[in-house]
């Protein structure tokens, strides 16, 4: 049995129907973890779909529960060997709401629907579809050599979408049991639809609130304008301080001191495009002398979601009390997730804003995490992919977004490849979610060939 045996294999799979099957059950489970009335779905979808689909093909199976989490995870291994290289796995089997009523007609959250030449459901790229694709790469090799020759361990948790409550803590109470000397995970988009894509971490994100409480209650403009402060300028300029008008961060503890050689490398052919769908990128936005991808992927930004101030369903002729904003900050490796309010609150003392009050929003804080795009673990996964796929990988130190990898990096000591099946205009956590099909088709013969090699006996030295 060969190589190309087995992504034959795969295809095959895809092309009868058979992955489309899979992929409408699993949908029609609708495991959306920040529902409380879903608490029978989460654990469906791992007893009724994720422990058949292992035991299947003979990994043992173990459902686990934490304190801190909000629903179980199930644990998953095949061990055929200690002298083998293992491989650690990772899905989430939860979804964000289905946001029923938006989605467009004839599709619908919960019923895989092609239309358009495209498959909607929620799930599907995010991130059911793209642990079903590994999924089914992993039966294919089985069923193809008779064996992995390797040793695969797998965690699918139901809590992402909710910030991963307790995935940190089984981890790091299961180090030894997870031991692997390498994370193959899929998540979030390919550069673009037709490029495979590879991201060796994730960008840090920080979310927290900037306030001003100046009174009780506003008073009228005329009698009061020019005497008392308006806490919306005020905090309009705080903010303002914080970015110049071109987007570029002021606070100097918020980017690394350097892009480092090697990112600067490997981002160097990577062109961002969010395709017919997305928007069009600014070119005077953000860090100046950096290109696109390196402002995306290797500097921090800083964005205001949300700005409140007065009343601005009805304005009315009143100076208001109070002004607020919801902010974000996504960091790169190199800035120190604690110092990120800290380093506010002296920018803006020295700025004259001691009246902004800076807040924390109870939402997790995800770490900056990076592998080094030279490191010989990634060197073989986007060797591999090239071979299979005729293409040359974009190689990403890290996500643009944010997801729990310092858990796998950090606690479990883990390289991390991630290997995305999805792109960039598929909709996730919106209405009306979305992959093309050829995709999917695509990401199970990329999978297929990278497990085939992990098994050949050709990796790099296991340390």
């Amino acid at each position: 049995m060969t190589r190309d045996q087995a992504i034959s294999h795969v295809q095959q799979h895809f092309d009868s129907g058979s992955f489309q099957a899979t992929m409408t059950r699993r949908v029609a489970i609708p495991t959306e973890s920040q529902n409380p009335e879903r608490g029978r779905e989460l654990k469906s979808y791992l007893e009724d779909e994720m422990r058949p689909a292992f035991e299947a093909m003979g990994f043992s199976c173990e459902l686990m529960t934490h304190p801190k989490a909000l629903a179980p995870f199930l644990y998953a291994e095949r061990l055929e060997g200690c002298d083998l290289p293992t491989v650690f796995g990772y899905g989430h089997g939860d979804v964000i709401r289905g946001l029923d009523k938006e989605w467009k007609e004839g599709t619908s959250p919960w019923q895989l629907t092609e239309k358009d030449g495209r498959w909607y459901g929620r799930g599907i790229a995010d991130n059911k579809g793209q642990h079903t694709v590994n999924m089914e790469a992993l039966r294919a090799v089985i069923e193809t050599r008779g064996k992995l020759g390797f040793n695969a361990k797998y965690l699918i948790e139901m809590g992402e979408e909710t910030g991963s409550g307790g995935l940190r803590e089984l981890c790091a109470e299961n180090q030894q049991r997870f031991a692997a000397d390498l994370l193959i995970a899929s998540d979030g988009p390919r550069l673009r639809a037709e490029r495979p894509t590879v991201f060796l971490g994730s960008r840090g994100s920080a979310n927290f609130d900037l306030s001003i409480e100046a009174r009780a209650g506003g008073h009228h403009s005329g009698n009061w304008g020019g005497l008392i402060s308006n806490p919306g300028i005020q905090l309009a300029h705080a903010v303002a301080s914080i970015v110049s008008p071109s987007g570029q961060i002021r606070v100097p503890e918020w980017v690394p001191k350097e892009l480092p050689a090697s990112v600067r490398r490997a981002l160097s052919d990577c062109e961002v495009d969010g395709g017919a769908d997305g928007p069009v990128i600014e070119p005077e936005w953000g860090e100046p002398g950096l290109s696109p991808a390196e402002r995306v992927f290797g500097w921090s930004s800083f964005e205001v979601l949300a700005y409140k101030t007065g009343n601005p369903d009805t304005p009315v002729n009143a100076i208001p009390p109070r002004a607020w904003a919801r902010c974000q900050l996504r960091f790169v490796v190199g800035v120190d997730a604690q110092e990120i309010v800290p380093a506010l609150r002296r920018h803006l003392d020295r700025q004259g804003f001691p009246m902004v009050k800076i807040s924390t929003t109870g939402e997790a804080l995800f770490v900056a995490t990076r592998v080094d795009p030279d490191d010989a673990w990634v060197q073989w996964a986007t060797a591999s992919i090239a071979k299979t796929s005729g293409k040359k990988p974009a190689v990403l130190p890290n996500l643009g977004g944010s997801l729990p990898n310092d858990i796998f990096t950090d606690v479990l000591g883990l390289r991390t490849v991630w290997v995305p099946h999805s792109y960039p205009g598929c909709s996730q956590h919106a209405p009306n979610e979305h992959l093309p099909p050829e995709l999917l088709r695509e990401g199970l013969t990329v999978m297929a060939g990278l497990y085939w090699d992990l098994g050949a006996g050709q990796t790099p030295a296991r340390t």
